[in-house]
């Protein structure tokens, strides 16, 4: 029986979700055993841009080369699955999808420079059908070995619905935002990384993108009485996902 056939692309961005995956060590092995690769650019030399069954693909569309891949892969896979904060909400790329494209480019490469092409970064959602979205920055490595794993069953993986702060509470651990007054985004941002930043002393800083039904007011109404402005909540809340729709209303922050 032939075995389930798999590529992994990446777009625009830092390649950081590849790279978890390569760095799965021993589970690797396991994973090349129960599935061809065809195409893995990080990985291998020869690559093969054919129909496949999986399709994993990371980071942002940035411009027409980006969008037209994207629309072959999209062609050639049964399933496709975006893997990567930068694929599923946009991520840091599209933080500053406000401001006028242009200019931006303008101030890095100069005005005289008519050479780079782009448009306004988006997800992979924007342009074509997600099968399953694995978010993170970078992914998680137990993540995406459960998530191959469903896949290779037959089943969808099964990613968290809940926020990071549920986590917290499971680890018992001091609440930084409303103990130390510290500007975390658990209460916003989907879980699935174990708490690992607050873990260890740190903030969450919104990586993994919104959860579902996320109450950013009542965020904003707690940082704000810990002495935040509009314009700092907003630029930090929106630095993973500006793009996601939960976003859309900015809770009632004034820009």
């Amino acid at each position: 029986m032939a075995k389930p056939t798999i590529s992994i692309y990446g777009l625009t961005g830092c390649a950081g979700d590849q790279l978890v995956i390569l760095n799965c060590e021993d589970e690797l092995l396991d994973i090349l055993k129960a599935v061809d690769i065809h195409s893995f650019e990080m990985a291998q030399s020869k690559n093969i841009d054919d129909k496949v069954d999986i399709a994993l693909v990371e980071g942002t569309v940035v411009d027409s080369h980006d969008q037209e891949r994207l629309l072959k892969i999209r062609e050639n896979c049964k399933l496709l699955v975006a893997i990567g904060t930068c694929a599923v909400w946009g991520g840091v790329v599209a933080y500053r999808n406000d401001a006028n494209r242009r200019s931006l480019v303008d101030m890095v490469y100069g005005k005289e420079n008519k050479s780079v092409k782009f448009q306004t970064p988006l997800p992979l959602s924007h342009f074509v059908k997600v099968d399953c979205s694995i978010p993170g920055c970078p992914i998680e490595k137990s993540e995406i070995v459960r998530a191959l794993a469903s896949l290779l069953h037959g089943d969808m993986p099964v990613i968290p619905t809940y926020p990071v702060c549920f986590e917290c509470k499971m680890k018992e651990n001091r609440c930084l935002l409303i103990e130390d007054g510290a500007f975390c985004q658990g209460p916003l941002t989907r879980a699935g990384c174990g708490a690992l930043c607050p873990s260890r002393g740190q903030v969450c800083i919104g990586c993994r993108g919104p959860v579902d039904e996320a109450n950013i007011s009542s965020e904003v109404e707690i940082l704000k009485e810990k002495g935040y402005t509009d314009q700092d909540i907003l630029h930090r809340i929106r630095t993973f996902a500006y793009p996601a729709k939960v976003m859309e209303d900015k809770a009632k922050i004034q820009q």
